[in-house]
């Protein structure tokens, strides 16, 4: 499947073509829609009420999550949102500026487009799409339809990663020869539950959607969906997708975001650690081959990093610890959610930053409103998240793919060719353009 066009022609077709849906004065509230509210997509709502949005509806398929999310966003904002259970309605309403996609990935792209078509601007979780191809439908959508697009990988919002991701690309630290990229985490066990009865009032068929028809079962629903490969993208796309999209976005400074994805995907690991019902491997390295450069990605899931950098413990937040890495001939500089710092080759120290809280929500609202690209444009979001089904298409086939990144495809390579695709149950296909 070759690229319908090439990126820079994306990047620069006209943002200003989508005034046609008409300005928006500073002052104006956006008008939003959240659709799927239980962990993410909660977060996002409020972030974006406390940056001067509004949202007239709420969309979930489990009546429990309707209530919590709904009375926390009505206490945010002083007003009980519509709740929603089917969100085609949602896309149907004129007076929603904007939606918040936050379900599952297996919907993404389906949602996604039928939303560029119903005239809405979309702020989409991480990671962007299923597969590939899904991502160039999704952009296609957006582009087709002048639609603000932000994906939520929002880094891309924070003024520090900013500033080190620039300092990289300057050259100080001499020639980049490796970046590396990593999480470490503590997953616990999901355990082996049997199938059971659905929660109360849950259409558990529209939530499988597209995804395989399944008998119900409590790790194949909220949250730990994300271990099986019908409805997520392993951990690389859950969390890996946030430090690889600080990684790649130095590449796309230094190169062009049209030089940006790597020639050779290495890929290994698997399920190490726990012996429960996941799917999605528990340890894993990726290594991106570019033509002078390596992008290494490494996934720990059973135990917290203590990464010794400048004689000082750098340690993470209990949760995920997130880090880039950029290794030049002249030094080295450490990216986390703290901050960032130089080690200068003659182990001197050299310039840092702290880190400043990320304003991604505030960034999207702005936008929808000035008509210009997100920090995290569709075409942004889409290339971190290729290189997270780079990474997955190469562990599935236990080998190396060597990957032509003008046309997205697998040169001669047919197994790998079909993984690029997917299918999808009826009569959840995805629209038409």
């Amino acid at each position: 499947m070759a690229v319908m066009q090439d990126r820079r022609s994306f990047l620069k077709a006209g943002a200003g073509s989508a005034i046609a849906a008409g300005l928006m004065g500073a002052n104006d509230k956006v008008t939003l829609a959240l659709i799927g509210g239980r962990n993410q997509g909660r977060g996002v709502a409020l972030r974006a009420v406390k940056a001067g949005a509004q949202f007239k509806t709420f969309c979930d398929l489990d009546p429990a999550i309707l209530n919590k999310t709904g009375a926390d966003i009505e206490a945010a904002q002083g007003k009980r949102p519509g709740f929603e259970s089917e969100f085609q309605r949602v896309l149907d309403d004129k007076e929603i500026d904007a939606v918040v996609i936050a379900v599952p990935d297996h919907w993404h792209t389906r949602m996604a487009i039928l939303a560029c078509q119903a005239g809405k601007d979309v702020y989409c979780e991480k990671p962007l799409s299923q597969t590939i191809q899904e991502g160039h439908l999704i952009r296609e959508a957006a582009r087709k339809h002048n639609r603000v697009f932000q994906v939520g990988t929002q880094r891309r919002s924070g003024e520090h990663f900013r500033s080190g991701v620039e300092y990289v690309a300057s050259g100080k630290l001499g020639k980049i020869c490796e970046i590396k990229a990593w999480i470490h985490q503590v997953r616990p066990s999901i355990g082996r539950p049997p199938d059971g009865s659905l929660p109360e009032g849950v259409n558990y068929d529209a939530w499988l959607g597209p995804a395989p028809k399944r008998p119900f079962n409590p790790n194949r629903f909220h949250y730990n969906w994300r271990f099986f490969w019908d409805y997520g993208n392993s951990e690389i796309g859950n969390q890996g997708v946030h430090v690889l999209d600080v990684a790649i976005w130095a590449i796309q400074k230094m190169r062009g975001i049209e030089n940006c994805l790597p020639g050779r995907v290495s890929a290994m690991g698997g399920i190490y650690w726990l012996d429960d019902a996941k799917e999605v491997p528990d340890t894993q390295l990726v290594t991106y081959h570019y033509p002078d450069l390596l992008l290494n990605f490494e996934l720990r899931s059973f135990a917290f990093d203590h990464v010794m950098h400048q004689g000082q413990r750098i340690q993470g937040n209990g949760a995920t610890d997130f880090y880039t890495a950029y290794y030049g001939t002249e030094g080295t500089l450490l990216l986390t959610n703290s901050g960032w710092k130089v080690s200068l080759k003659n182990g001197e120290a050299g310039p840092s930053e702290k880190g400043v809280p990320e304003t991604h929500e505030q960034n999207f609202l702005e936008c929808v409103k000035s008509r210009e690209r997100p920090n995290s444009d569709v075409e942004i979001g889409r290339l971190s998240t290729t290189l997270c089904h780079l990474g997955n298409i190469s562990y599935h086939l236990g080998r190396d793919v060597h990957f032509d990144s003008k046309t997205e495809t697998f040169p001669h390579d047919e197994e790998a060719n079909k993984l690029l695709s997917k299918q999808y149950r009826a009569p959840y296909g995805l629209p038409k353009a």
